[in-house]
């Protein structure tokens, strides 16, 4: 699809939903649409008071005018979403197509060309192969604005359009054009808001939605890692596991939010195995219509025929269900009685179905790899070793659990609990009054002695704490522990808080012998203090013995996380990033010192202003020598749907991370970029006052309140947690989520770019320090990546459309100063970017996104001026007093400019 193409694609939907708007608005609606659509292109090209022009348009219409523009242009805006991911799909095809037999860009089979070209041997990539393991932790982070109702019709539109060219015949093609016009209809008449918030389970089910795409996609990754080594290294070196394994929060995530109880931590617990159990059946019965192969065609393995004689005798009723299947067929034989294993693990309720079926993954991979040996000497063993080894790399990516779900609370919670069981054992203890050493050496003493507590006497959040433990206590016990994955403490300030959890898990074990080892242990370390302190709190965990002790029956291995939200609204994106990666080499240096190897997990929202951006370019951009192969990387809210509803994006973002994981793992750990460190510090402490500045005015929370819809953000019911972690708290209690997306409404997206002007700026006006930071924009990845991101996010903020919003300022005089910081540094951070980049305007290095950013303002302006309206319309009124029609609209405008910017929060 070239540019013609796609103009013309998107000219043909406009057409349509034009037509579905006349017939099912009026003409006079799709009129009214028409005017605010060409006065938003004139105010665009520049045309003398087409701004007033455009304001009197919104300021004219009726609520229920202004529903239906907010409509018509939120649909417009996906469907040129629709229209691009096209282009970029094919954009891929074309390019793979022109390069070939060579690698694409940014491929598997280009990362192991280059490895190769970099003189690596065989001995080096194999051990780099080993050690390669990227997590992808899904979460349910409160960002994804659009219903999947509306997300279905957008897929369905997508498939027709596929379907729609000029190789259709005439008639199909018609037909095709008929359909998608039903979609657009239909989506026309659908809610685009949530009439409430999503329960846990439903954000369960929404946020795996995604898995059957992964299902299918992450075989054909295994199959391309194994073509490339093969293709470079002969069979010299192999991939001996899964190189990509999922991860989630959906359910376990308790952090400020009640509604995640242990209960619903055990239905996710049952509703993730009975999905996975689901798809392994599939796939069962996908090989047995497959594999049709006979003894009278050719010869078998007395392996496979001893196995299944084996069970029959084991479980005599199999022989009844054999009885329909012909003798000769000994494969299919095989799979119905793995079938039937599986059934018995899926009906699990009582401990003879539990024997009877598989207890764990590892048995149903025993069980296909003896089919595998089976058919070695088959002819056509190639063809059935193929179908195979997909599902294999199914069972061993995906277990019986899909993925591994993670438990998140606050350090304080779990520290209150522990408190007050102590204080159940000892009257005359008093937790608030102990020191760190006082606190570590009691917690030690009475680690894994048990005593009596009268339950019944907790308070509620000690009763939960202890009903979660338990729960994953009987989870690693019935089903398996590779369900769980890691215990993450958020706000981890002390070596103690990992103790803490130790101490619940010692606590809460069952009196039996066969007891479990605590799952990994996790502490998040999320403001710009807490990083600092980092190097010191991990010391403090590997010097308590009984946390050592644990760490090496865990393979020495302890992972770390990194929080890039809550860091960047603490202390503004330069400060963050730089904070961020100075934490990782100290960290590292401190692993060494102690023995253990790390692993980073870092926990990026999908945002610029969250630590967002090209995930393969974030893994390129890490500090050298503190990658290893192994990282943890969430996965969050509308990025769930971006990267994984089309499988060909899917594919690519798989391919591009495993590409710069083995670029990074693979390059020299020596670097020169540290005679670049005394700059960067210089600069991140300027950018930190800059920023903190802004913060600490007098009346920062008015304005902040006044100059976004951050008031209505707080109530979208998008997402079942809470927007405060405490219900009356302050900025400092307002997530980052509810901070970052109120700023990205208002077109002024300053967590991602507030402070590089004024670090930067003094430098950029020598020669010789210029000439610096164009070595670093060059030369180091971390900086590079660095610039960039801020470049995007320079580039989706318009002042003038955040011009408007602080003209909603209350109090015009007080306030005036804030925006004329925030205007007078967005210039000078342009001034900057532009300077260390080299080029004319923003983005002109990647030319696609100018030009699509471009075409998109004329979409989202609107959107934009009327939000603006409605926030002017209800100035002065309590939130309670709010309409239901205005709040309807208000939040409609939010879910248009999210789908017009492709982000939220």
């Amino acid at each position: 699809m070239n540019s013609t193409e796609m103009r013309e694609e998107i000219g043909f939907l406009g057409t349509e939903l034009g037509e579905t708007i006349r017939q099912f608005a009026g003409e006079k609606s799709f009129q009214i649409v028409e005017q605010i659509r060409l006065a938003a292109w004139h105010r665009r090209v520049g045309s003398e008071r087409a701004d007033e022009a455009l304001k009197k348009l919104i300021a004219d219409l009726d609520p229920d005018q202004l529903e239906i523009v907010i409509r018509a242009f939120t649909i417009m805006l996906d469907l040129f979403n629709l229209v691009e991911d096209r282009r970029r799909i094919q954009v891929l095809d074309t390019r793979a197509r022109q390069v070939y037999p060579n690698p694409r860009t940014e491929s598997i089979r280009a990362a192991l060309a280059e490895l190769k070209a970099q003189g690596k041997s065989a001995e080096e990539v194999q051990k780099i192969l080993d050690t390669l393991h990227i997590d992808l932790v899904f979460t349910a982070h409160p960002t994804e604005a659009k219903r999947r109702s509306v997300r279905s019709k957008l897929r369905a539109i997508r498939r027709l359009l596929n379907d729609d060219n000029e190789g259709q015949p005439p008639e199909s093609r018609d037909q095709t054009r008929r359909l998608i016009q039903a979609e657009i209809a239909k989506l026309w008449h659908t809610d685009f808001i949530r009439p409430w918030r999503p329960s846990v389970m439903q954000e369960v089910a929404r946020g795996l939605s995604i898995k059957p795409v992964l299902w299918n996609e992450v075989p054909r990754i295994a199959d391309e890692i194994a073509q490339a080594v093969s293709e470079n290294y002969g069979d010299k070196v192999r991939s001996n596991r899964p190189v990509i394994t999922f991860g989630s929060w959906i359910g376990g995530d308790r952090d400020g939010h009640p509604g995640v109880t242990a209960d619903v931590t055990r239905n996710t617990f049952e509703w993730l195995r009975r999905e996975a159990l689901t798809f392994h059946l599939n796939a069962c019965d996908r090989l047995f219509d497959s594999l049709s192969i006979s003894t009278r065609q050719v010869s078998i393995d007395d392996l496979l025929a001893n196995a299944i004689d084996k069970a029959v005798k084991r479980w005599p009723h199999l022989k009844e269900r054999l009885a329909s299947l012909p003798p000769t067929e000994w494969i299919r034989r095989w799979l119905s009685i793995i079938r039937w294993k599986l059934e018995q693990s899926q009906r699990s309720t009582d401990s003879q179905t539990k024997a009877n079926g598989y207890r764990s993954a590892s048995q149903l991979a025993d069980d296909v790899n003896l089919l595998h040996q089976a058919t070695e000497v088959f002819p056509s063993n190639d063809y059935i070793a193929r179908e195979l080894s997909v599902w294999q790399t199914q069972i061993e990516t995906f277990g019986f659990h899909l993925a591994r779900l993670d438990v998140r609370q606050n350090a304080s919670v779990y520290s209150q609990v522990v408190g007050e069981l102590l204080q159940k054992r000892d009257a005359t203890l008093d937790p608030d009054r102990l020191t760190e050493a006082q606190r570590v050496d009691i917690l030690s003493k009475t680690l894994g002695r048990s005593f009596p507590v009268d339950e019944s006497s907790l308070s509620s959040i000690a009763t939960e704490t202890l009903a979660l433990f338990r729960t994953l206590h009987q989870v690693a016990t019935e089903e398996s522990p590779s369900a769980i994955g890691t215990l993450v403490i958020s706000m981890t300030n002390a070596p103690s808080d990992v103790l803490t959890v130790l101490w619940l898990w010692e606590f809460t074990q069952p009196n039996s012998a066969d007891s479990n080892d605590c799952v990994p242990i996790v502490p998040l370390l999320e403001t710009i203090d807490d990083l600092t302190a980092g190097p010191e709190i991990l010391a403090g965990m590997v010097a308590i013995p009984a946390y050592r002790n644990l760490l090496r029956r865990q393979d020495d291995r302890q992972v770390i996380m990194l929080g890039y939200s809550d860091s960047t609204k603490d202390g503004g994106y330069l400060s963050a990033c730089w904070a961020l990666h100075q934490a990782q080499q100290a960290l590292v240096d401190t692993a060494k010192k102690n023995g253990i190897e790390l692993t980073f997990f870092h926990g990026r929202g999908g945002s610029l202003g969250r630590g967002g951006g090209p995930a393969a370019r974030s893994i390129l951009s890490l500090p050298r020598g503190t990658f290893n192969g192994s990282l943890r990387l969430t996965e969050q809210g509308e990025v769930l749907a971006d990267r994984y509803d089309d499988p060909a994006i899917a594919h690519r973002h798989l391919e591009q991370l495993i590409w710069s994981s083995l670029l990074a793992t693979g390059s020299p750990k020596d670097s020169d970029s540290q005679r670049w460190y005394e700059r960067m510090e210089t600069v991140s402490k300027a950018s930190l006052v800059k920023y903190r500045e802004l913060l600490e005015q007098p009346r920062f929370i008015e304005f902040f309140r006044s100059v976004t819809p951050i008031s209505e953000i707080e109530q979208l019911p998008i997402g079942s947690r809470p927007s405060r972690r405490k219900p009356n708290g302050g900025l400092s209690d307002l997530r980052a989520i509810p901070w970052v997306f109120s700023w990205t409404q208002s077109r002024c997206l300053i967590p991602a770019w507030y402070g590089i002007g004024t670090a930067l700026g003094k430098t950029i006006d020598s020669d010789q320090q210029l000439a610096e930071l164009h070595s670093m924009y060059s030369d180091w990845p971390f900086f590079r990546a660095l610039v960039d991101n801020a470049e995007l996010a320079l580039a989706k903020s318009d002042l003038e459309i955040a011009n408007e919003y602080l003209k909603l300022a209350t109090n015009r005089e007080s306030c005036q100063q804030l925006a004329n910081m925030i205007a007078d540094e967005f210039h000078e951070s342009c001034r900057v970017v532009l300077a260390v980049t080299g080029q004319q305007e923003l983005l002109d290095g990647t030319p696609w996104l100018k030009e699509s950013i471009r075409i998109r303002n004329r979409f989202i302006d609107p959107l934009n001026l009327i939000q603006v309206e409605l926030l002017r319309r209800h100035q002065g009124i309590a939130s309670e007093d709010t309409s239901v029609e205005h709040r309807h609209l208000t939040r409609l405008s939010i879910n248009g400019i999210a789908s017009g910017l492709r982000t939220s929060g």
